[in-house]
């Protein structure tokens, strides 16, 4: 299989119709070491998944929840 200069690839019909692929569903790639896998992602986890992902990591304040949750509700 070859990837096009725009980085397609076609997945092979047997594959998407085991796997319930269709047009405009949602995948990712997961890098494990040297493997790239491609996973079907279930439309209603994809955004919160993508948010949760984006902001793992960003905190730059070290308060324990239970702290912040006191800020925020001014106790």
């Amino acid at each position: 299989m070859k990837v096009t200069t725009k980085g397609q690839v076609t997945i092979p019909l047997e594959i998407r119709e085991k796997f319930g692929i269709q047009p405009g569903a949602e995948v990712e790639f997961k890098v494990e070491g040297k493997t790239v896998r491609l996973i079907r992602v279930r439309k209603a986890r994809v955004r919160g998944r993508r948010v949760v992902e984006r902001l793992r990591g960003r905190a730059t304040v070290r308060m324990t929840t239970d702290e912040i949750m006191a800020l925020t509700r001014g106790t």
